[in-house]
Order: C-alpha cells, then sequence, then structure tokens
C-alpha cells in the first residue's frame, strides 16, 4: 500500500502516487506503412522530488531476448524530464535560469493546491520529456486521482533525429501496478498505437 511521504510539497501531493522506482516490461506495436515494429521490452522508471515543485522522472527501455539474461540486456531507449501541476509562475519560483525565487510560496498547504482544481475538478498538468535520441516534448493534460491523461502541445527535434510529430501517453495506477500507454505520430503517420506496459514499484 502506497503511503504518501510527509516531506512531499503540498503542491505535488496530486502527482504523490507516481513516486518511486517502477519496473515490469511492455509491448511495442507500431505500423509505419507496410512495416510492423514489434517486441516486448524490460523498463525501468523513476520518479522523485527535491522538494520543489517538479517531479523529476527518467525511464530506461530494454529489448527482452529470451536467450539473453536480463541483465546483459543493452537500453536502446531512454529519457528525462519534468512533470507539475500547471500554474502561472509566481516570483517566489526560481528563473528564468538560474535567479531564485523570492518570498514564500502561494501553494505550500492543501487548501491553497485545491485552488488550481479546473472546471472538471481535475488539476492541470504540465510535463516536459527529453528523449536520448534528440526529441523534446511538451505535454499538457491533467491528473485525475490515479489517472494521468496527456497530448502533445509541442515536439522539437533536432537535425539528426527520425521523424516525430506528436503523441498521447496515458497512465494509471491500478492494483498497485503503474500501467500506461503511448500513441505517437511519427514516421510520416497520424496518431497511432505505439506501445503499452505494466510496471510494479520496487522501491
Amino acid at each position: 500500500m502506497f503511503e504518501l511521504d510527509p516531506a512531499v510539497p503540498a503542491e505535488l501531493v496530486p502527482l504523490s502516487w507516481l513516486i518511486g522506482v517502477w519496473e515490469g516490461t511492455g509491448v511495442l506495436a507500431y505500423r509505419a506503412g507496410d512495416q510492423m515494429h514489434e517486441g516486448e521490452f524490460g523498463q525501468r522508471i523513476a520518479f522523485s522530488h527535491d522538494g520543489g515543485r517538479h517531479l523529476q522522472y527518467s525511464c530506461t527501455v530494454w529489448a527482452l531476448d529470451a536467450e539473453a539474461e536480463a541483465s546483459e540486456a543493452l537500453p536502446y531507449f531512454s529519457e528525462l524530464g519534468y512533470w507539475s501541476l500547471a500554474r502561472p509562475a509566481t516570483a517566489a519560483d526560481p528563473g528564468p535560469g538560474m535567479i531564485p525565487g523570492v518570498g514564500e510560496s502561494e501553494f505550500t498547504s492543501a487548501e491553497q493546491v485545491e485552488t488550481l482544481r479546473n472546471a472538471a475538478g481535475s488539476f492541470d498538468i504540465e510535463v516536459s520529456i527529453l528523449h536520448a535520441a534528440g526529441v523534446s516534448e511538451l505535454y499538457l493534460g491533467a491528473v485525475a486521482g490515479p489517472r494521468i491523461d496527456l497530448a502533445t502541445d509541442a515536439v522539437v527535434r533536432t537535425a539528426s533525429a527520425k521523424d516525430y510529430s506528436a503523441a498521447t501517453r496515458i497512465y494509471g495506477l491500478v492494483d498497485d501496478h503503474l500501467l500506461w500507454a503511448w500513441d505517437i505520430a511519427a514516421l510520416g503517420h497520424d496518431l497511432r498505437t505505439h506501445a503499452s506496459g505494466r510496471l510494479a514499484r520496487v522501491d
């Protein structure tokens, strides 16, 4: 059973069920023209915080080969990011750059955070994710209890990155497992099924 760490800032409580290290497996199934990219993979996701208003996120994926030991598998995909509630920046927030914030945060209690709920009763969130292969995504979405729905608001690619233009992601806590699904528009195709997984908390 998940227990909330009292050190978690009030502003991160709506996302606190994500905090920890998760491991499990997933399935890739993406059709690009006549080619079907598919297979099973292992995955490790970690969510942590440093006392600020963002969750730090990391993900590593490796192929599962029945003839190879899991410890021998080399990662073939990784990404890093930041997750937070969406709200206007205040004077107390750091930035831009390394400029420190000034004064006290306006969202240090549950009552103050409750004022951020949207008309549907959920919390709007912002997620920025950077792929090791040169793709940067900005997602907008919402967290409603143990469910998160995200859709890209912007995608930036390096000149060397493969075509990738949009994505949606869904995360949910079901029977103490983190379930997720990721659809992408890439390689000249529209938004379609890409990958999904089921992970268990290991730390």
